[in-house]
């Protein structure tokens, strides 16, 4: 049934990542992974990722209702922030970079970051003839009543949207 989904939006012309797939999930965290090959150098890539996140990041999947609002400062301790009418948010911070091969933040996306968790959300790199092979990884444990069976696949639908529009941002200017 998925490989049939997967050829009717690619027959319609909806960019996908090559895989994306909740790991592992429970009652105290979820691992999702998402790969995409992207015809894109490494370098573009990883400068639209930190430098030009408003230009590509989902505006429904903001506080503010606008990706213009949208920043990640590339250093080590940066920001991954939103700025809102009267206030901001602080959605992740960055632990590591590695430009242009690595990123990762840590922190909750959105609603996770009112909840008791920790996250880690590692972007990785690879030139492969001129195109990047692109992981994402977004660890996250702790609690949440219930448990996080039930949010992993959420989760995983909203970063792998994240990853096609940075995909397509990267090979064609336009996000979508």
């Amino acid at each position: 049934m998925k490989n049939l989904i997967a050829a009717v939006l690619v027959a319609l012309g909806v960019a996908l990542p090559a895989s994306a797939e909740v790991v592992d999930s429970g009652t105290t965290g979820f691992s999702i992974k998402v790969n995409s090959e992207v015809n894109a150098t490494p370098s573009t890539v990883f400068r639209l990722l930190t430098e030009q996140i408003g230009r590509w990041w989902d505006s429904a999947h903001t506080f503010s209702g606008s990706a213009a609002n949208m920043t990640i400062e590339p250093r080590v301790g940066g920001c991954f922030c939103e700025r809102l009418r009267n206030g901001a948010v602080q959605h992740m911070v960055v632990t590591h970079i590695d430009s242009p091969k690595a990123v990762v933040l840590h922190g909750g996306l959105g609603p996770l970051g009112s909840m008791g968790v920790a996250g880690a959300l590692e972007w990785t790199l690879d030139e492969r003839s001129g195109r990047t092979q692109l992981q994402v990884i977004y660890n996250v444990g702790g609690y949440m009543q219930g448990g996080f069976t039930q949010l992993a696949p959420v989760v995983d639908g909203v970063l792998t949207n994240q990853v096609k529009r940075l995909k397509a941002i990267s090979e064609t200017g336009r996000p979508e």
